[in-house]
């Protein structure tokens, strides 16, 4: 059975043009998620559930020493993505099938892990918490952000009782309670 636009679950490749529609940058720009993410240039960056990329190109420019790896349960939105990504010559980008249970990336691979419109839609919701904790450097971010509209929306205080489960600790909130990003670090180990 096939699930309509708006409801819950996961987003049909078939729409994956509205999420390109520039109206979107009124919840969230790509400039401002770059900034809440403190991307720095060379860190390497997981983006969980891209769709056609619409922050990703902008991502992908920021990390002129880095790399992005897009992960994504859809092959077809990893194609849509890669499909802009090449048009515009960036070669610092990687693309990985989900499974939708774990990630077959090494321990600390990532500086920051980021997924916005996405955590609502994952049914293993713990099992993915500690795949990124797993996956995320010391020190690293992990960013969720949540747009009004979503069918999936989950509220900050949800996405931080699931977040702080599983190890990682509040670092900051932007935005309000309809449009917000929320970002967690992996604590640094003690030695």
């Amino acid at each position: 059975m096939k699930k309509s636009i708006s409801s819950k679950g996961v987003f049909p490749y078939q729409w994956a043009f509205t999420l390109l529609f520039p109206l979107r940058k009124i919840f969230i720009s790509p400039k401002q998620l770059i900034d809440r993410l403190e991307l720095e240039e060379n860190h390497s960056v997981l983006e969980l559930g891209p769709g056609p990329g619409f922050f990703s190109v902008p991502i992908a420019k920021r990390l002129k020493k880095g790399k992005l790896v897009l992960a994504d349960i859809q092959q077809e939105m990893l194609n849509y993505a890669r499909k802009r990504i090449e048009k515009r010559n960036l070669t610092n980008v990687k693309y990985y099938l989900c499974n939708g249970e774990s990630f077959g990336f090494a321990d600390e691979s990532f500086d920051r892990i980021f997924m916005v419109t996405v955590l609502g839609e994952v049914e293993n919701q713990d099992g993915y918490m500690q795949e990124f904790h797993r996956m995320l450097k010391p020190g690293g971010i992990l960013s969720v952000s949540e747009q009004a509209g979503d069918p999936d929306k989950m509220t900050a205080e949800q996405i931080s009782e699931l977040a702080q489960k599983h190890n990682f600790s509040f670092y900051r909130i932007y935005g309000s309670r309809r449009n917000f990003t929320v970002s967690f670090k992996k604590p640094i180990k003690n030695i």
